[in-house]
């Protein structure tokens, strides 16, 4: 059974180079490219071809497997990479960076099938439909999967929906994001300036360097 998310696999053309950007951004990274977040481990792989880094998949724990184990899923129409894995155990674990980040607050999915994504992710793997909602103002569908204190995010862009379905972008937890961004300031990371976020009572921050090209979000209570 489904309890969480356990991994979030990260494909870069050049690990040394990605790690090194990494442990400005998130602290240092274990022997095995691997950093553990309160919620997720996130997971550098080389991507054995040249190009962007890009989220390859996830990876959502099950309790049940032996511990290290993985079950590569089939997750037909979508063709995403997902797995049953078991590197955690449940729940948040301590997490103290020198950047204030603790968590994954969600990824978000660019699908072209809303509706098959709700089969395959609350239907078939359990994963909590916590939101699904009409955005017309850019004519699209938001869905959010709340599993294990962290979010799959799904947008369906009905204007311009991708030919196959990918995963986009990273949103990341601080506890202070004055604080956060004092300290991404004095590490040189670029980012824009803190604004309202869209959850109410929230601040935000965009990463524009030293996030592997990743869109990636930095979100903090107000």
């Amino acid at each position: 059974m489904i309890s969480g998310f356990d991994r979030i696999i990260l494909d870069v053309p050049d690990l040394h180079a990605a790690r090194r950007d990494y442990e400005v951004l998130l602290g240092p990274l274990a022997d095995a490219d691997q950093i553990r977040l309160a919620n997720v481990d996130i997971q550098l792989q080389a991507a054995g071809h040249p190009g962007p880094a890009g989220i390859r998949g996830l990876d959502l724990r099950d309790d049940a497997l032996p511990p290290g184990s993985i079950e590569p899923l089939n997750t037909d129409t979508r063709k995403l990479a997902l797995a049953r894995t078991h590197f955690r155990d449940a729940g948040y674990s301590d997490c103290h960076t020198r950047t204030g980040i603790y968590a994954v607050d969600h990824v978000v999915l660019q699908s072209n099938d809303a509706d098959d994504c709700i089969r395959l992710f609350n239907r078939d793997l359990g994963l909590r439909l916590a939101l699904d909602q009409e955005v017309p103002e850019w004519g699209g569908r938001m869905l959010f999967f709340r599993h294990g204190k962290m979010t799959l995010e799904v947008i369906q862009s009905t204007r311009q929906p991708p030919e196959q379905d990918f995963f986009w972008g990273i949103t990341y937890l601080c506890r202070d994001i004055d604080e956060t961004v004092a300290v991404l300031d004095a590490s040189g990371v670029a980012h824009s300036p803190i604004r309202t976020g869209r959850k109410p009572g929230t601040r935000v921050t965009t990463i524009k360097s030293h996030c592997l090209g990743l869109p990636t979000l930095v979100i903090g209570p107000d």
